[in-house]
Formats: structure tokens, sequence, C-alpha cells
């Protein structure tokens, strides 16, 4: 027994197959899942170049940036040229149920979409990443960046990141230019740092961070986020979710899984309920971040100083 079906004329195949090593949970819990949400995720990806990961039966799960050749005529997509490899990358646009279920029999897992739409940013993201397993330090962390924000006079939305981490969303009004809102993610997350730089590091260099919340403000550009509602390839497939500020030091990130996140919905859409308004980058917050160097840059020069350093003292 294969489990085949159709659903809105999307052929699925090996429903009954168990999805990954440690999922808990089939194809068909998938399949489901995404089916059940889909009038809430796909708003998060319509319009956004989309790369996905993938876990096809006995193999490592892969990131898929490229739609491939054999992918449906009615399967949309953009086209970007990506600097860091110097090629045009085909990306999919998942803008409807029906893209999204054939992803789905695809076995994508992980659904993330660019932050950006027409080549103009969306949203200014901070990433907390905890040492090891510590979900509440980065809740935490997360609240240092939402006291940073609001003496900003910013405002955010947060979700569980689906793994051990928080992401924190601020929208921004159309027109705001790429350099300028990578200046401000820096600088936001250097004045997190600042409100407790005991608990929060923004060291990009791992050895630097000293057991502390690392303040991730590199997702600004061509980077990507796992989309609200997307599962993940984790031991129990849990879903990035969605939390109202009130509650985020309530909750753990098995909370929300393929099998239960759903049913905590209702009707409803927390993360389009949730979501502030778009707003505009102010211009002392901007006028400092450009004054700090760009993360991955400075770690990159560092590492070649200190590998440098060290063949000297071999």
């Amino acid at each position: 027994m294969t489990g085949d079906e159709t659903r809105d004329g999307v052929a699925l195949s090996n429903l009954d197959q168990p999805l990954f090593d440690a999922a808990g949970a089939t194809k068909r819990d998938l399949v489901d899942y995404l089916d059940a949400v889909s009038e809430r995720i796909v708003p998060v990806l319509r319009g956004r170049a989309l790369s996905v990961i993938r876990v096809r039966p006995g193999q490592q799960p892969f990131m898929q940036k490229n739609l491939p050749k054999y992918a449906p005529e009615w399967v949309k997509s953009v086209s970007v040229w990506a600097e860091a490899s110097r090629r045009q990358v085909t990306y999919a646009l998942c803008d409807d149920r029906r893209t999204l279920l054939w992803f789905a029999n695809q076995r994508a897992v992980e659904y993330h979409p660019a932050l950006y739409t027409g080549g103009h940013p969306t949203h200014m993201v901070l990433d907390l990443d905890p040492p090891d397993e510590g979900f509440s330090m980065a809740v935490r962390g997360a609240f240092l960046v939402r006291q940073a924000l609001s003496d900003a006079g910013l405002a955010g939305a947060v979700k569980t990141s689906g793994a051990k981490g928080v992401h924190v969303f601020v929208p921004v009004v159309p027109g705001t230019a790429m350099d300028d809102l990578a200046a401000a993610t820096r600088a936001l997350a250097a004045r997190a740092e600042r409100v407790d730089p005991a608990l929060a590091t923004t060291a990009f260099i791992r050895e630097d961070r000293e057991g502390k919340v690392f303040i991730d403000s590199t997702r600004a550009g061509g980077a990507t986020v796992v989309a609200a509602y997307s599962p993940r390839v984790r031991p129990g497939a849990p879903v990035s979710f969605p939390v109202p500020w009130e509650e985020l030091d309530r909750v753990s990130p098995g909370d929300f899984t393929i099998h239960t996140a759903a049913g905590l919905l209702g009707d409803g859409d927390p993360w389009a309920e949730l979501m502030p308004e778009p707003q505009r980058l102010p211009d002392d917050l901007v006028a400092e971040g450009h004054t700090i160097p760009i993360a991955r840059v400075q770690a990159m020069h560092e590492g070649k100083r200190r590998a440098a350093a060290r063949r000297a003292s071999s």
C-alpha cells in the first residue's frame, strides 16, 4: 500500500512512507499539514524566490534552489542573479495551494523564501541563535531585541525558528534601500547587545561568543529565513510558529509540530494578525549601522589573520 491519491490536480505518491529519520511522521502527515495551513503559508511565500530543503528516502537532506526542469509548467518561477556563485538561478514561486502540494509531493519539508519581492526588501530580520539547545536563552535574547526596537520607535513580530532559536521580523516600508536595511539591522543588533552584553553577542565567529546568544544581523540582502508555518528537518518534525510576545517565555519548540500546529491555529492566522504595519527605519539607526563593519566580511578577514598568526607561531 503506497497511499497514492490526487488533490487539486496534483498526483501524490508514496504517502505512507516515513518522512525522514526521527520525524515520527509520514509523507502523508507532511502533505496533510501543509494542505491544512496552505491559506496561511502561501501568503508568506507568494511572489518570493523560494528555496526548499528536501529529504529523499535514504539520502541526506539537501537545499534546492533551482526549479527542476521536470516541474509542471504551471509552477511559476523567477530568474535571479546570484552574486556569490556568479550565475543566474531560476527559483520557484509558490503562489498557490497546487504548487505547495506539488512541493510536498517532492518531499520538500522546509520552505525558505527570500526577504524581498520585486527586488525590494520587505522585512528586517534578527535571528536569535542560542548555544546548544538553549531555547530559553534565545527567548531572553529576543526580548533584548524587542527593547532595542521599542527604544528606536519600532515594533516586530516573533516566531519560533522550529529549531532552537527565535526570529524577530520587522516589516519595512516600500522603497527601503537594501544597504540601509542591512545597516539598520547591524545597528539594531548592536543596541540589543548593549542592553545585556552578559547575555547576548553580535560576534560572528562562533569561538568568540563565549556561550552567549548570538544576535545574527546578516539576514538582509539575498539571505533567506525559514517561513512561518514551515516544518523543519528536525526530530519530531517541529514547525516554525508565530507566538505573541507575552507568551514567548511560556512555549518550547516542541509545542509546535506537523501533528499539532494546524490544530492550534483554529480559524486564525497569527503571523498575519501579529505583524505590525510596515515602518520607516529611523535615520539615526541607519547612520549608526553604516559605521558598523559587515559581520561576514569582518569575520573573513579576522579568520585569515588568525590563520596567518597560527602558521607564524607553529
